[in-house]
């Protein structure tokens, strides 16, 4: 295929809305992830904000295996999940969806990073949780929840949602049980903390999709946004 027939090949477009079924499922694991993540917060709180036995139990664990490889390698998503870069690469992916007239994919995306980094964010000063004692990243007293977790769960996820591909998905939960390795390895959050982090970014993720779609399905969003697919069936779930 040469370069300019790669280039006018006809974009993808979005797939039509999600069932009822599959809005529901993730309209019921969005609200239960939004419980979890109510909960751990109330524990946390509810224990003066000081780490928990298994918060002190994983610390301790980690730093008795803790190696210059080991740093080396857990700064890795330290420095992918930052600020800079994770506001740039959802950047790229917006601007790759609305390429291929994927404009609902690309509106999805934006949403949910936007919701996540708004909840998270200012939580996380208002709660003001003591980092681990000896971190090696950031020091602010921004511990709970995980940023870095929230933003990448909510990115892996939604992604996978969009593309519905199993490589996408597994890389996915790679990359967030990565996140939340690396997040802990250095010492900069409390396992509570990243935990809290997921249950943000499966929440946002799940509530957002679900919310989008129904809108879609709805059949009051704008007819631009709504060209048919050409070339994908519409979810089952």
């Amino acid at each position: 295929m040469t370069k300019q027939r790669w280039l006018d090949r006809p974009p993808v477009r979005d797939f039509p809305p999600a069932s009822a079924r599959a809005r529901i499922v993730a309209l019921g694991f969005g609200l239960g992830a939004a419980g979890v993540f109510l909960g751990i917060f109330a524990i946390v709180a509810a224990n003066g904000l000081q780490p928990l036995e298994f918060d002190l139990w994983w610390r301790d664990l980690l730093e008795s295996q803790r190696t210059e490889v080991g740093v080396f390698i857990a700064f890795i998503p330290a420095f992918v999940g930052g600020t800079v870069v994770m506001v740039v690469i959802p950047i790229l992916v917006v601007a790759a969806f609305f390429w291929r007239r994927r404009r609902w994919s690309a509106v999805n995306m934006a949403t949910a990073i936007i919701v996540v980094v708004a909840i998270g964010a200012p939580l996380s000063y208002v709660v003001g949780r003591e980092r681990p004692e000896g971190t090696l990243a950031e020091d602010l007293a921004t511990s709970f929840p995980s940023g870095h977790t929230a933003v990448a769960t909510t990115f892996a996820i939604t992604l996978a949602l969009l593309l519905r591909r199993w490589y996408v998905t597994v890389a996915g939960v790679l990359w967030i049980v990565f996140m939340m390795w690396g997040r802990t390895y250095l010492s900069t959050h409390w396992l509570s903390d990243v935990f809290g982090g997921l249950f943000e970014g499966i929440a946002v993720s799940l509530l957002v999709w679900a919310a989008i779609e129904t809108w879609r399905a709805s059949g009051d969003s704008p007819a631009s946004m709504d060209e048919p697919s050409a070339e994908r069936g519409s979810i089952s779930t």
